[in-house]
C-alpha cells in the first residue's frame, strides 16, 4: 500500500529526488471535507509534482526544489491563494510545460512554509477540489492555467453497498501494513480513525504502492464508487504479491535453515570419519587437478572446471551427491577438448581406397577428393555437412568408414532410427537421476578427438514425442555457422563441433526436417545396375563371402552367368544387401558339403544353385507383345529399384463411363482424368470420333492390383494406352515410356531415371520415350549400360504418338462409328 522502499517523508517539487525518497500523505486536523471554495483565481498557477498525485484533503510535507516552484509557493502562501497541483508524465523532465503535465490535478492550498536548517525550503499542502486545465496562458515566472473544477460523484450517505465496499479497502489497507515490514504499525492507526468514507478513499489512493500514472488514473474518475472499485482490485493484487513474497521468504528460510545444519552435521561427520582412519575426498581432487593439467582447454572451461572441483572437494564421499558431481568431471576430462587427428592429404591414397571399397558412386568420391583438395590449401576450412540418400543397400553407411580412412580420421556411426528424445542429442540436465550426456558428445569421448568422420545414420528416420524433436536440436549440430559453440545440457558448455565431418545417410528425403535439409549438402546415391551389381559381386561380396565362411576361394568359381541369374532370379533391390545375402546362403551350403566331403560343381552351374537356392524368388520383367489395343509398357520407380509397369485400357459398348481399378492413388488417378480431358479436347487431331467418347466405355487398369501405385510418371503412358484402345492402332513392338503431361500435351521430367532404364534393359526393351528435359540424366549413365536401346525425346504428347503408335491396326479390331 505504502512505498515501501523509501527512507526519507517529503514530496521532491520541482528538483531532483533520490531513491530514498518517500511521499507520507497526513490527515487534515480539522477534517474540513466540504466542498465549497472561495476566491477562486481566474488563472490558475500551476505547480508540477513528480513522482506523486495530489488528492482532495490530503496534506503533503514537500520540499521544493526548483527556482519556479518556490517563488510559487511562498506568493501563494502570502496571498492566501490556491495553486493547481498537477503530476509530470515524465518525471524526469527538468522543465515542466504543458505537453508533459497531465491535465487533470488538484485544487490545493499552502497551508505553511518552513526554512529548514540545511537551507532548503519545505511546504505543507492541502489538496481541495479536483479540477481540469483547459488550455496553458503563462510560463513566467511560472505556469498558469484555464481551468474548470471537476465535481466527484459521491454516493448518498445511507449507501450501505459503498460503506461495505469502503470497509474492504480499508481491511486490505489494514492488511497490507501488517504484511509489509518496512510500514511502520502507526499507520494502521490513521486508517482506523478516518470516518469520512470519501475522505478514507483518497487516502488510500494516495498512499497506495502503486505507479504515478496508476494514482493519476484514480484521480480522474469522477465516480467515488468507481474510483474506490478500481482502488479495490490495486489493493487485493497487492495482498496477493505480499503474501507469496512472504512465503516464498519463509520457505527460502527454511531451505537455508536446513543447509545449515547439514553443513555443520557434515563437517563433525568427516571430523570424526577422519578421526576413524576412514579415507578422504582429497586423492580424488588431487587426481583430477593432475589430469586437467594435460587439456588444452580454453580459460573459461579451465575456470568452470576449477569451480566444480572445488564445489567436489567440499562434499562429503559418502552422499549420492559425491558420486554425481564426481562423474561429471570425468565426463569433463574424457572429451578431446581441441585433440585433433593429423590428416592425410593424399588424394592417390584417398582415390584408391574409396575405389577399392566402392564401385561407382563417382560424385561422392569426386566431393571427398575435393574437400581433401581444398583442406590441403585452407588448414582452417569448414567442414561440409553431407547427406547421402538413396535406396536401402547402396552403401551409404559403409561409404562413411571408408572416407574416415581416406582421410585418416576417427569413425564414429550413431543410428537415429526411432530416437525420439531430444536428450538423445542434447543430454539430460545434471539435475535430473541418471543424467548423461547426448548421444554427440558420448561419441566424441569415444573418439578421442574433436575432427572424427562422424556418420549420422538414417536421418530420415526420426521420430517425436512429448520428450522433444530431436530433429530441431540437430539443427545447431548441423549447421556450420552454430555448431562450433554447441551446447551439451549435461556438461552445460560450449563445444566446438566445427571439425567434425557429419555425414548424414537417408532413403527419403522428403522425409527430412525441411530447415535440417536446408543445412546439408545432398548427394544421391542411385540404385545399381545389374552390371554394376555383377562387378561390386566379383570384387567385393563373393571374395567377403568366401573369406568369412573358410572357403578356399581358389577352389570355388562363379561364371558371369550364373551371377547375373541369381541377380535377377533371386533379389529385387536397388542395392547389393539382398544380393550379399543370397551368396552368404550359398557359402554356408557349400561350407557344409565341403565339411561332409560332398560332391558338387565347380564352377558353379545354375542348377547348383538351383539346388541351393530353391526356386526363382521373382519372375523376370518381360516385354510381353503388342498384340493387344491398349496395352503400353510404361516405367516407374520403386523402393528398391525400377520395374516396368504395364497400364491395360479396353472399350465395351456403353455410355460413355471412365473406371479405372488397380490400386491407385490419389496423383495416378488425376493423370488418368488429365489424359482423358487432353483426348476429348484434340480428337480430331487423333482421328477420333466425338460419338466414340458417348457410346464406348473405357476401363484402365493396372495389373498387380495388391500393390499401390502412385505418382505422375505413367501420364504419357495412359494417353498412348488409351488413344490405342480408342483407335485400334497398334503399339510398337519392345517400347516402353515414361513422363508426366499437362492439359496442352506437354510432356514433363520424371525421376529414377538411372533405375526405370534397369528395369527396361532387364526386361528385354528396346526403345523408350522420354521428356527432352530427362537427356541430361540420360547422358550421365554409362554408355556401356545403355547399350542397345534407344532413346526418343519428346517435347509434346503428339510427338509420343508418333513413335509409340503404328498406323496397323490390331488383329481383330472392333468396329468404332
Amino acid at each position: 500500500m505504502y512505498n515501501q522502499n523509501k527512507k526519507n517523508f517529503k514530496i521532491v517539487l520541482g528538483g531532483n529526488h533520490d531513491e530514498e525518497t518517500e511521499f507520507l500523505p497526513l490527515i487534515s486536523a480539522n477534517e474540513d471535507f466540504s466542498d465549497e471554495l472561495n476566491n477562486l483565481p481566474d488563472l490558475l498557477p500551476i505547480l508540477p509534482l513528480r513522482n506523486t498525485v495530489m488528492f482532495p484533503w490530503i496534506i503533503f510535507p514537500i520540499s521544493v526544489g526548483r527556482q519556479s516552484s518556490l517563488k510559487l509557493i511562498k506568493e501563494a502562501y502570502a496571498n492566501k491563494t490556491l495553486i493547481g497541483a498537477v503530476a509530470q508524465r515524465n518525471p524526469e523532465d527538468e522543465h515542466a510545460n504543458i505537453d508533459n503535465l497531465y491535465t487533470v490535478g488538484t485544487l490545493t492550498e499552502v497551508v505553511k512554509v518552513l526554512e529548514m536548517p540545511d537551507g532548503t525550503t519545505s511546504a505543507i499542502l492541502q489538496g481541495k477540489r479536483r479540477f481540469k486545465m483547459t488550455s496553458m496562458v503563462e510560463t513566467e515566472p511560472f505556469l498558469k492555467a484555464q481551468y474548470q473544477i471537476l465535481n466527484d460523484v459521491k454516493p448518498i450517505e445511507k449507501d450501505s453497498e459503498y460503506k461495505a465496499l469502503v470497509g474492504s479497502l480499508k481491511d486490505l489497507s489494514l492488511k497490507i501494513i501488517k504484511l509489509s515490514i518496512n510500514i511502520p504499525e502507526e499507520a494502521s492507526f490513521a486508517i482506523r480513525n478516518i470516518e469520512n468514507v470519501n475522505f478514507l478513499v483518497n487516502f488510500i489512493s494516495s498512499n497506495a504502492d502503486v505507479e504515478s500514472a496508476v494514482k493519476q488514473e484514480l484521480l480522474e474518475i469522477d465516480d467515488m464508487r468507481k474510483r474506490a472499485e478500481r482502488l479495490l482490485s490495486l489493493l487485493v493484487r497487492q495482498v496477493q504479491e505480499l503474501e507469496l513474497k512472504n512465503d516464498i521468504q519463509n520457505k527460502v528460510r527454511v531451505d537455508i535453515d536446513k543447509q545449515q545444519r547439514e553443513y555443520f552435521l557434515n563437517q563433525q561427520m568427516k571430523t570424526i570419519q577422519n578421526e576413524l582412519g576412514y579415507g578422504s575426498n582429497d586423492r580424488d581432487v588431487e587426481e583430477l587437478r593432475n589430469l586437467a593439467t594435460q587439456k588444452k582447454w580454453n580459460e573459461s572451461v579451465g575456470t568452470h572446471f576449477e569451480k566444480e572441483l572445488a564445489k567436489l572437494a567440499r562434499m562429503n564421499p559418502q552422499i549420492g551427491e559425491y558420486s554425481i558431481q564426481l562423474q561429471y568431471l570425468k565426463t569433463l576430462l574424457d572429451l578431446p577438448w581441441g585433440t585433433l587427428t593429423k590428416d592425410i592429404h593424399d588424394l592417390k591414397r584417398a582415390q584408391k581406397i574409396l575405389d577399392r571399397d566402392h564401385f561407382g558412386l563417382d560424385d561422392v568420391k569426386s566431393r571427398i577428393l575435393e574437400y581433401l583438395a581444398v583442406l590441403k590449401l585452407k588448414q582452417n576450412l569448414k567442414t561440409p555437412i553431407i547427406c547421402l540418400y538413396g535406396p536401402p543397400g547402396v552403401g551409404k553407411t559403409s561409404l562413411g568408414k571408408s572416407i574416415a580412412e581416406s582421410l585418416g580420421r576417427q569413425y564414429m556411426r550413431m543410428s537415429l532410427g526411432g530416437v525420439h528424445d531430444e536428450s538423445e542429442i542434447r543430454g539430460h540436465r545434471r539435475t535430473y537421476i541418471g543424467a548423461m550426456p547426448g548421444r554427440i558428445i558420448e561419441n566424441l569421448k569415444k573418439s578421442k578427438a574433436d575432427n572424427p568422420v562422424f556418420v549420422l545414420d538414417e536421418i530420415d528416420k526420426i521420430g517425436h514425442s512429448a520428450h522433444g524433436d530431436p530433429a530441431s536440436a540437430l539443427l545447431e549440430v548441423l549447421d556450420p555457422e552454430q555448431n562450433h559453440a554447441f551446447h551439451d545440457n549435461y556438461i552445460d558448455l560450449d563445444y566446438d563441433l566445427s571439425k567434425v565431418l557429419f555425414i548424414a545417410t537417408a532413403n527419403n528425403i522428403s522425409a527430412i526436417h525441411p530447415a535440417l535439409r536446408d543445412r546439408m549438402e545432398l548427394i544421391e546415391v542411385s540404385g545399381y545396375l545389374v552390371e554394376e551389381k555383377m562387378e561390386i559381386a566379383k570384387a567385393h561380396l563373393w571374395p567377403k563371402q568366401l573369406n568369412e565362411h573358410g572357403i578356399d576361394k581358389s577352389k570355388i568359381q562363379m561364371k558371369s552367368k550364373v551371377l547375373k541369374s541369381i541377380i535377377q532370379d533371386y533379389t529385387r533391390e536397388s542395392g547389393v544387401r539382398n544380393l550379399d545375402q543370397t551368396l552368404a546362403k550359398i557359402c554356408r551350403n557349400l561350407a557344409r558339403k565341403i565339411v561332409m566331403d560332398e560332391n558338387f560343381d565347380t564352377p558353379l552351374t545354375e542348377t547348383e544353385v538351383l539346388a541351393i537356392l530353391g526356386k526363382p524368388r521373382y519372375n523376370s520383367e518381360k516385354y510381353e507383345g503388342n498384340e493387344y489395343a491398349g496395352v503400353v509398357t510404361g516405367l516407374a520407380w520403386t523402393a528398391v529399384g525400377g520395374t516396368i509397369l504395364k497400364v491395360e485400357s479396353s472399350i465395351s459398348q456403353g455410355t460413355g463411363k471412365v473406371s479405372f481399378t488397380g490400386n491407385l492413388g490419389e496423383v495416378m488417378k488425376e493423370s488418368v482424368s488429365v489424359a482423358m480431358n487432353y483426348i476429348k479436347a484434340n480428337a480430331d487431331k487423333l482421328n477420333i470420333k466425338v460419338e466414340s467418347f458417348t457410346k464406348w466405355d473405357l476401363h484402365v487398369h493396372f495389373p498387380e492390383g495388391a500393390t499401390p501405385k502412385d505418382g505422375p510418371s505413367a501420364g504419357i503412358t495412359l494417353v498412348t494406352a488409351l488413344v490405342s484402345a480408342l483407335t485400334q492402332r497398334k503399339v510398337k513392338s519392345h517400347l516402353a515410356m515414361t513422363g508426366e503431361i499437362t492439359l496442352r500435351g506437354k510432356v514433363l521430367p520424371v525421376g529414377g531415371i538411372k533405375e526405370k532404364i534397369l528395369a527396361a534393359k532387364r526386361a528385354g526393351i528396346k526403345d523408350i520415350i522420354l521428356s527432352v528435359e530427362n537427356q541430361k540424366d540420360i547422358d550421365e549413365i554409362k554408355a556401356q549400360y545403355i547399350q542397345g536401346l534407344t532413346f526418343h525425346y519428346v517435347d509434346e504428347i503428339l510427338d509420343v504418338l508418333k513413335v509409340a503408335l503404328l498406323d496397323q491396326k490390331v488383329k481383330g479390331a472392333k468396329a468404332i462409328d
